[in-house]
């Protein structure tokens, strides 16, 4: 599998893209997605981003986001890390 592909209306994404932007082992991140404590959310883009795609992952202390183009290429990424304090809710809104 490619990194990020598109297939039948979907977006997958390799699991240890999203372990290393999440700081976990790979191991790991089925499991905290299984048990509710990793959400994420998928946006497309319009207007000046038509084409791209926005995947935002949320653990309990830090927030994963990467940015594709239509060929499931990576055009950005970022994280942010609250440390020990929780994941403020306004961090998990769309476009936030």
């Amino acid at each position: 599998m490619k990194p990020i592909a598109f297939e039948n209306g979907t977006i997958q994404i390799d699991a240890a893209i999203v372990a290393e932007g999440l700081g976990l082992a790979p191991s790991l991140l089925q499991e905290e997605m299984r048990a509710g404590r990793i959400t994420s959310l998928a946006e497309r883009g319009v207007d000046a981003d038509l084409g791209r795609h926005r995947l935002t992952f949320f653990a309990e202390h830090r927030r994963f986001r990467v940015v594709v183009d239509e060929t499931g290429a990576i055009v950005q990424r970022s994280a942010v890390d609250f440390g020990n304090a929780s994941l403020p809710k306004a961090v998990r809104k769309r476009g936030g």
